[in-house]
């Protein structure tokens, strides 16, 4: 087996507390040599500073590359792109480019009247400042608010034409469900490298709820594996060799690049890098205390 590359996303820290667990993650995960650290952003924008500051941050303390999550819900274009431009100051030019989800307790995304409409306009418009490498958000099953699968693979196309040079998919539970969205991306004419999204699973009850919410299939049989292994605490043995295998069979059918969702928790997902010859490399995050 090849070992992949790998990249990790974090989310910025909202308290004195999760700032330091930020800092640990990075720290955990940076010898591994990641392609890049994503960053993410809360909905509705609601952590528009605190992204930006933490992507400054990890980026000048790992001298990795870091990718800034930028979103166009709840603001104009002006504002937008005035975000991106900070970003792009600061030396963080690799963006991945969403539409956002809506603000808790609203019905659904709604675009801005002076903001953009959708994320394929504002990849347009990122792709024509020539700042940024734009990286997007993909489904390997339908998209909860999609007509069909071939429906959000035909969006997907779209943000890929507008300027995008990866995406980066939504988790889920089986290789196969990876393996047959690329297959039916490749059919569709995407040639852009499409990197599965990998959540290892540090909380069953969490993972489970948030995989429904966002339209990933739970299999049964991982439910039962779950339900079994917690009653036995063995819950993180099962998490760690479950998403392993899965990894393990995405890499001997040829993906090369693996994107972890560490929710700020880096253990498991080191242990899983190590168990993919994911090895130590001579980089660190320096102290910028």
């Amino acid at each position: 087996m090849s070992t992949p590359a790998v990249s990790f996303e974090v989310f910025p820290p909202r308290s004195i507390d999760a700032s330091f667990r930020l800092w640990e993650t990075a720290q955990a995960l940076a010898p591994l040599a990641p392609r890049f650290f994503s960053v993410t952003y809360g909905a509705g924008g609601t952590t528009r500073d605190l992204t930006h500051d933490a992507a400054y941050t990890l980026r000048k303390s790992s001298g990795l590359p870091v990718a800034a999550h930028l979103t166009c819900v709840g603001a104009t274009r002006d504002e937008t792109m005035a975000t991106a431009r900070r970003f792009a100051k600061a030396g963080v030019t690799d963006l991945v480019a969403l539409r956002g989800d809506a603000p808790e307790g609203s019905d659904g995304f709604t675009a801005h009247p002076d903001g953009f409409a959708n994320s394929v306009d504002l990849i347009e418009a990122l792709a024509a400042t020539n700042l940024f490498t734009l990286r997007v958000g993909a489904y390997p099953e339908k998209h909860p608010e999609a007509a069909s699968q071939a429906a959000s693979i035909d969006w997907l196309k779209a943000k890929i034409d507008a300027g995008a040079a990866e995406a980066i998919t939504q988790f889920f539970f089986e290789a196969e469900t990876f393996l047959r969205f690329r297959d039916d991306c490749a059919k569709a004419g995407i040639t852009a490298p499409i990197t599965p999204g990998i959540l290892p699973v540090t909380n069953w009850a969490s993972a489970r709820k948030f995989a429904l919410r966002c339209g990933t299939s739970v299999p049964l049989w991982l439910d039962q594996a779950f339900e079994t292994a917690i009653r036995d605490n063995r819950h993180d043995l099962l998490a760690r060799a479950v998403c392993t295998e899965m990894c393990s069979a995405l890499v001997d059918e040829g993906v090369e690049n693996l994107h972890f969702y560490t929710l700020n928790r880096p253990e498991l997902t080191r242990e899983i890098c190590h168990a993919l010859g994911v090895t130590q490399a001579e980089t660190g995050v320096r102290d910028v205390a």
